[in-house]
């Protein structure tokens, strides 16, 4: 590979570099954003990923990379500034956005990073295919360019961040968020106590042993897993289904990227409407289970499927399986409710990397076998790549059919008919979230005491 040839070392280390700082700062995040505030935060993390980014090209669009150890340095700053961004989409949501608007917007914000995947597949791939094939430096200039253009990106990105960003509006867009902008207060004004500092951990065991938590963070895992490993594999699979143009390739890399992106906007928003977390997940499952079951076929060595179904196939995949990431963001964060929005996002983020991270080698060495399967045709078969996937969408289909907790967010954002201030829906928050199974939609002050 290109990378191998200019540095002398295998990429495969840099990615583990990336992951492990990932993961560690996940643990600190919840905790440093719940003393510092969302904004010193991200403010703090778009410079750190800015320094980083330099760190890596060197110079911008100018000589070559720097030494390698440099851009270790630059990989670790780039990770740990990264579960900042990773983790706050839901309480930004949260923060910003009424009832009706706040899976969308979760969805908007965490895929969106994929729209970085997806410029990878299409820029970076035609800069370094482009300008220096015939030598080494030629390519770490290449290398250069492409990781400038990154870092310049990055900078800009940071301006219009540092300029910007707010820690919130000037009044809640809803009932939770004024309860939310009073601990938020509560907590600023109290003195800075670093024996309370490391909450996280007791914090994910809560959310774990929490009744509904499960099912959404399966299926959170299972998205980003089955994701992970498409985009990880996508030039190996497509070749396997008979596309060898790199250039086409690029084009259903970037296409699958931006699939999950629409797909999360289009099923968020009926989220938002509907409320029917639970339908529309499955429903997304088991779409994604009836695509991977064909492009298993159209990637096994018996059945050549047409190429333009095999592509529409891919990008149907990214659409159904995409948004069962935000919208089971959102779905924690209204069964944990009161719980932080940062918390669960953390731990959502940490299973889903860390199993990506074992399932990718396994999905890899499983690609070597192959399967053959029931007969609808003369011969077919299956590699063991999908059938992995498979098993995984299928087991998450079976637990989840099982989720049936209260939405109690929502039902704290169901506002009694009397009452007009949201900060006077914040007081009776703790009374209604501790009777949810009696809370009604359309119940006064005086019902909601009664049923208490």
């Amino acid at each position: 590979m290109a990378w191998e040839e200019v540095t002398g070392r295998d990429s495969s280390f840099l990615i583990d570099i990336f992951l492990f700082t990932n993961v560690t700062t996940c643990f600190f995040f919840t905790d440093i954003t719940r003393i510092l505030g969302l904004k010193k935060v991200i403010m703090s993390a778009a410079t750190l990923m800015t320094v980083g980014c330099f760190l890596r090209s060197g110079v911008p669009l100018v000589g070559n990379l720097p030494v390698y150890q440099v851009q270790v340095l630059g990989t670790m700053l780039v990770g740990a500034a990264q579960p900042f961004f990773q983790c706050s989409p839901p309480q930004l949501s949260a923060t910003w956005f009424g009832n009706k608007e706040r899976a969308l917007a979760t969805a908007v914000a965490i895929n969106f990073n994929q729209v970085g995947i997806a410029t990878a597949f299409l820029v970076g791939g035609a800069m370094v295919a482009t300008v220096g094939r015939d030598s080494v430096a030629g390519l770490s200039q290449d290398f250069n360019q492409y990781f400038g253009v990154i870092s310049l990106l990055s900078l800009a990105v940071t301006a219009a961040t540092l300029l910007l960003f707010q820690e919130r509006p000037p009044s809640p867009p809803s009932a939770s968020a004024a309860e939310h902008f009073q601990r938020d207060d509560t907590e600023h004004s109290r003195p800075l106590d670093l024996k309370h500092f490391l909450t996280y951990p007791k914090t994910a065991v809560d959310l774990l042993t929490t009744k509904g938590f499960g099912m959404p963070l399966a299926a959170f895992v299972a998205s980003i897993g089955v994701t992970n490993v498409v985009s990880a594999f996508t030039k190996e699979t497509l070749n396997r289904g008979g596309l060898v143009d790199d250039r086409l390739i690029d084009f259903a890399g970037a296409g699958f990227q931006m699939a999950i992106v629409l797909g999360g906007i289009f099923v968020g928003g009926y989220v938002d409407r509907t409320k029917k977390f639970k339908q529309v997940t499955l429903a997304c499952l088991s779409m994604t289970l009836g695509l991977l079951i064909l492009l298993g076929i159209g990637f096994g060595y018996d059945i050549d499927l047409p190429h333009w179904l095999v592509l529409t196939a891919l990008l149907g995949l990214g659409a159904t399986a995409g948004p069962v990431q935000p919208i089971n963001a959102e779905l924690a964060v209204e069964v944990t409710y009161p719980s932080d929005e940062n918390a669960v996002e953390a731990t959502q983020q940490l299973a889903g990397n860390l199993f990506s991270a074992l399932l990718v080698p396994v999905c890899h060495l499983a690609s070597k076998f192959d399967f053959e399967i029931w007969s609808i045709g003369p011969d077919e078969d299956m590699r063991g790549d999908t059938v992995v996937l498979i098993l995984l969408v299928v087991s998450t289909i079976i637990y989840y059919r099982h989720f049936d907790a209260p939405l109690k967010r929502n039902m704290l954002d169901q506002r009694p008919s009397d009452v007009d201030d949201e900060f006077e829906m914040a007081v009776l928050s703790p009374l209604i979230i501790e009777n949810i199974e009696t809370v009604e939609e359309g119940d006064t002050v005086d019902n909601i005491k009664t049923k208490m």
